[in-house]
């Protein structure tokens, strides 16, 4: 079960949200079709290995893709939002019953993650004459 992957030398991870173009030719003319979400789950291996993105479309209802990553159609995957770190599965089936607040909790968890503690300065009391 795979946690990252990479493509065209651009790395991304189950939990990330990421940005996908993609080229589409329809009779003799070519376009580019962007596709935004998160990475739920990265799967197979070598040539086979393609990554599922969901997003969340008009009135509320789930969209799935999933993206063979070495396709010819497939520009590029941009990462927009790292939540690599605030994962704890390799499949993230579950976010589908969820809201989209609770997912925001994976990107707040991956930030807290990423943060170091800084301690904080004390104040020090003035002397009184």
């Amino acid at each position: 079960m795979a946690l990252t992957s990479i493509h065209k030398e651009a790395p991304f991870g189950v939990g990330d949200k990421v940005r996908v173009t993609q080229k589409i030719e329809e009779g003799g003319k070519e376009r580019s079709v962007v596709f935004e979400g998160m990475v739920i789950s990265i799967h197979g291996s070598g040539e086979g290995k393609s990554a599922t993105v969901r997003r969340i479309g008009e009135q509320n209802i789930g969209i799935e893709r999933i993206f063979p990553l070495s396709s010819p159609t497939l520009e590029k995957i941009e990462v927009v939002k790292k939540g690599t770190s605030g994962v704890r599965h390799a499949k993230l089936y579950y976010t589908r019953r969820k809201s989209a607040k609770e997912i925001e909790e994976i990107y707040t968890r991956a930030a807290r993650k990423g943060q170091v503690a800084v301690p904080k300065k004390r104040k020090v009391p003035k002397k009184r004459k």
